[in-house]
């Protein structure tokens, strides 16, 4: 394993995660809701089970996915079946005061984990980027680098966004419009779970 294959990672996984999604989405969202403490325990969380996805990823679940369609599609469906319930819940309570519903940051950390434990498309990238771009027979010791820097990548991008996210400019304006970019946002979760759902049974 080179610097250089470990920078073309690091690429393909940025490109990933700042790509639209349901991670991406609920990052903002409880950044801009609950402050920046929230915005980086959610972004911990994330970041935690994108990680773990790649380490399972590396150890072979892909081909595990591959072989048994239907736990795929099952882990897809209970996925898009979670974002859904966020998505209700983000509607519901929009129109409730910030600060009176911000949650503990280990809720917001617990929610981080379970929409990225609920996208398992994430073993099949994490597999499909590996393979691409790494040699084949990677050391235990490479394959905990990779997983490291994979994590490391993650909450970098996750901390920045959520201080760009609660600085007091934005902060003001989410503010006021609190009630339309809330629903907004779970409109988009909603639309995102239902994609999910079909895809899942297609």
């Amino acid at each position: 394993m080179t610097l250089g294959q470990l920078f073309a990672f690091n690429i393909a996984l940025l490109f990933a995660i700042a790509s639209p999604g349901p991670a991406l989405v609920v990052a903002v969202q409880t950044s801009l809701r609950s402050g920046r403490a929230a915005g980086i325990a959610v972004g911990a969380g994330l970041g935690s089970m994108a990680a773990t996805w790649t380490l399972l990823a590396a150890g072979g679940l892909g081909l595990v996915f591959e072989r048994l369609p239907w736990l795929y599609g099952s882990m897809r469906t209970a996925g898009a079946l979670y974002l859904v319930y966020l998505a209700y819940r983000m509607w519901t309570s929009a129109a409730k005061p910030p600060r009176a519903r911000a949650a503990p940051n280990r809720y917001a950390f617990l929610r981080g984990i379970l929409v990225n434990l609920s996208n398992p498309k994430s073993v099949l990238f994490a597999a499909a980027v590996i393979i691409a771009i790494f040699p084949a027979g990677l050391s235990p010791a490479n394959g905990l680098v990779i997983v490291a820097n994979h994590l490391l990548v993650e909450i970098v991008f996750y901390v920045t966004l959520a201080f760009c996210m609660s600085t007091p400019a934005v902060a003001e304006r989410y503010m006021g419009a609190q009630l339309v970019i809330d629903r907004a946002t779970a409109s988009i979760l909603a639309a995102l779970g239902l994609w999910i759902a079909v895809s899942a049974l297609a």
